[in-house]
């Protein structure tokens, strides 16, 4: 952040730090005109959306890739679009978000896999909040439905993947829940919002409340994996599957976390999700390096942690890698929270974590990085991949939080 001393004058309704008002929106211009010369790239590279080409992330040798229609990723690139559009008032982004959100139709109807909310909720939810029309509504109530029907009364939550095993490949998950899914909910209260339909918002509640109880150690640290029988409801299985091992904190799931739970409290003024949401965000801001960038896993190599079986962490040497995908998650949540709570702490916090995002250090320089926006992201260490690359949902949430930033009085 700037070292200017802030020149503050009195006035009859308080004090009008003038200087910080002009370094704050000198930052945010700064940072939305390289973030529209850098997407303009990506724009020319990428071409017209085609189904098989939503940018993702970035490969060894520097190229962009790209992914599917069904891959969990491809709302977030028109998502990004349409937060370019809010911060400019450009109709050029809004042509352009509209072109790559409506490419996206077809998922409405997609049952495969939990992630529903980030492919169309990120692109449609946005859409219709910034440029209604009579369709979104529609397919945001479709893709409520379809999301809802992987919910379970039984174990009270909405199953995020199908089968699997876990890394020591005999432990079967048949019914696996990850903290990401609570990601997910927001899409479902909207559903609620434009239908009428209660079912949404109840399931959202249902799952959440759920997910409070079994995916929280004693200190609010998350479990990224609860496995549960579809019987009785039980617990089955506390772990990992992104994360360093099964009793650690894998960053980014306690930056969905802390997410996921400001935005409950949003929709339902819960003060139980707010308070869990205080002490998640508490957890993870104590755990921080100076930078507050995490690592990719916040016990990764500390005593009593250990990585087993196939997962690429056994052998993996780069202790000290971060992820900037969990800062830029952690840093938008932060502002929301702050709003909420009236704490210094998370608004300060959330302002130095965005400076840092947009330092050197983790935004690109112009034209590099497959053009995508920051760097030193990991997708997953022990599945082998996106180890150290821009990821597109780091840069959705980094605009994001600039968003939030700019709106902040």
């Amino acid at each position: 952040m700037s070292k200017l001393k802030c020149i503050c004058i009195s006035t009859l309704v308080g004090i009008m730090c003038i200087s910080c008002e002009s370094e704050k929106e000198a930052f945010i211009n700064e940072n939305i005109n390289y973030s529209v010369r850098q997407t303009t790239l990506m724009l020319e590279k990428v071409g017209k959306p085609t189904g098989d080409n939503y940018p993702r992330t970035m490969d060894d040798d520097g190229n962009l890739v790209t992914s599917q229609m069904k891959d969990w990723t491809p709302g977030f690139f028109p998502g990004s679009l349409w937060y370019l559009y809010e911060l400019t008032g450009d109709t050029l982004w809004r042509n352009r978000a509209e072109e790559w959100t409506q490419s996206l139709e077809p998922l409405k109807t997609f049952t495969e896999h939990h992630d529903l909310g980030f492919m169309m909720y990120c692109s449609y939810g946005n859409a219709n909040r910034l440029a209604p029309k009579p369709e979104y509504k529609d397919i945001l109530i479709q893709s409520s439905e379809s999301l809802s029907s992987r919910f379970n009364k039984n174990t009270k939550t909405i199953k995020s993947w199908n089968y699997r095993k876990a890394w020591n490949d005999t432990v079967e998950w048949f019914y696996p829940v990850i903290i990401d899914n609570m990601m997910n909910l927001e899409m479902l209260f909207n559903g609620t919002e434009l239908s009428g339909n209660e079912r949404f918002k109840d399931i959202a509640i249902t799952h959440a409340n759920t997910t409070l109880i079994n995916h929280f150690r004693d200190d609010y640290s998350s479990y990224h994996v609860v496995d549960y029988d579809t019987i009785t409801g039980a617990v089955k299985y506390q772990g990992t599957c992104q994360g360093y091992s099964d009793n650690s904190t894998w960053s980014r799931g306690q930056a969905w976390a802390i997410y996921g739970y400001t935005m409950m409290y949003r929709e339902t003024k819960d003060q139980a999700y707010l308070d869990a949401a205080t002490k998640m965000a508490n957890w993870y801001l104590d755990h921080l390096p100076e930078d507050l960038i995490p690592l990719w896993d916040f016990n990764v190599n500390e005593k009593g942690y250990t990585a087993e079986g196939k997962s690429y962490a056994v052998e993996f040497k780069g202790e000290n890698l971060k992820d900037v995908s969990a800062a830029a998650i952690t840093c938008s949540a932060l502002f929301e929270l702050g709003e909420f709570t009236k704490n210094k702490r998370y608004l300060d916090n959330a302002v130095k974590m965005l400076h840092t995002l947009a330092s050197p250090q983790y935004r690109a320089e112009l034209g590099t990085n497959a053009n995508f926006l920051l760097k030193h992201s990991v997708g997953s260490i022990p599945h082998k991949t996106e180890i150290d690359k821009p990821l597109v949902y780091a840069d959705y949430y980094f605009l994001e939080a600039l968003v939030r930033y700019k709106n902040m009085k």
